[in-house]
């Protein structure tokens, strides 16, 4: 069960002239490596929710990616693009000498997780992909789906927002609300974690990579789609999904199809962040997967 506990260690590290800050809880021999969603959410919510693994043997490290957290802010929009990422986390994990880890990454953490594990699979004991895809394509399709359940008059009044670029607009945020309550977080009260990391949110890299919020996908990662690359990919994988997530079910099922090594959990009463919604299913999977794939 997750609770608030502070790093023992706080450790800046120097990527490309910027600085990221890391985070460490424990002092286990195998690493549970934490990359955050957003893109340009402070790592709080996912940090809190996996340092309890430290009762298990487990050193946990999280990062505030670039942009984000207590992290360097820089502005240029060129920035913001999956592939630096998947260095900026390369160049995180050989500063803190991390050697092979068991990299956890859900949403946005999920697609770098994968482009990283694409990149650099040597690095990885096991690959744990949380509420996440890797088909974007595919995804928009099926948040057109989840839209739809708000009754076609409510469509048609954000494909018109959505036209008119008013996303601001407040019948469209009360639209967006609704989807987020029921598809993001279904808690009628959000843990402090997720607050905090969403009252910091830099919306600089989010709308350039992603858009204007979880169910508008028009930044640069729009036609991301790693599906055909997946079958090469080896390492263990843990693929975990809510029964109501945003990212959904049938997202989570066609990379299970996809990677050989592959097994797939779906939580009960939960979105897109199991692990606060339905803590008792959700930590017994994380823990099985990786005991069984390196007890600690």
């Amino acid at each position: 069960m997750w609770r608030e506990m502070q790093p023992d260690e706080r450790i800046e590290v120097e990527v490309d002239g910027h600085k990221v800050v890391a985070y460490s809880f424990g002092s286990g021999s195998e690493t549970v490596f934490c990359l955050n969603g957003g893109p340009g959410l402070p790592c709080d919510y996912l940090r809190e929710a996996h340092s309890c693994l430290v009762d298990h043997g487990y050193r946990v490290v999280a990062f505030d990616q670039l942009g984000t957290g207590t992290s360097d802010r820089p502005t240029d929009p060129a920035l913001w693009t999956i592939g630096r990422y998947v260095e900026e986390t390369e160049t995180v994990r050989e500063a803190l000498g991390l050697g092979q880890v068991h990299m956890l990454g859900h949403s946005w953490g999920g697609w770098l997780a994968i482009d990283y594990a694409l990149t650099y699979p040597e690095n990885l004991k096991t690959l744990i992909l949380e509420d996440t895809v890797a088909d974007m394509p595919h995804l928009i399709c099926e948040l057109e789906r989840l839209r739809a359940a708000l009754g076609p008059e409510t469509v048609a009044m954000m494909q018109k927002h959505e036209a008119q670029g008013s996303y601001d607009h407040p019948e469209y945020l009360a639209a967006v609300t609704i989807l987020n309550y029921r598809h993001v977080c279904r808690l009628p009260e959000w843990p402090a974690p997720v607050r905090r990391s969403l009252d910091d949110w830099n919306m600089g890299p989010y709308a350039t990579m992603q858009g204007p919020n979880e169910f508008l996908y028009i930044g640069n990662l729009k036609d991301w789609n790693r599906i055909p690359d997946l079958p090469g990919m080896t390492v263990p994988t843990l693929i975990t999904v809510g029964e109501h997530d945003e990212l959904t079910p049938a997202c989570a099922l066609r990379m299970k199809l996809a990677i050989p090594n592959a097994e797939l959990k779906l939580f009960a009463n939960a979105s897109h962040m199991p692990f606060y919604e339905n803590p008792g299913d959700y930590y017994p999977a994380l823990l099985g997967f990786l005991s069984k794939h390196g007890p600690a």
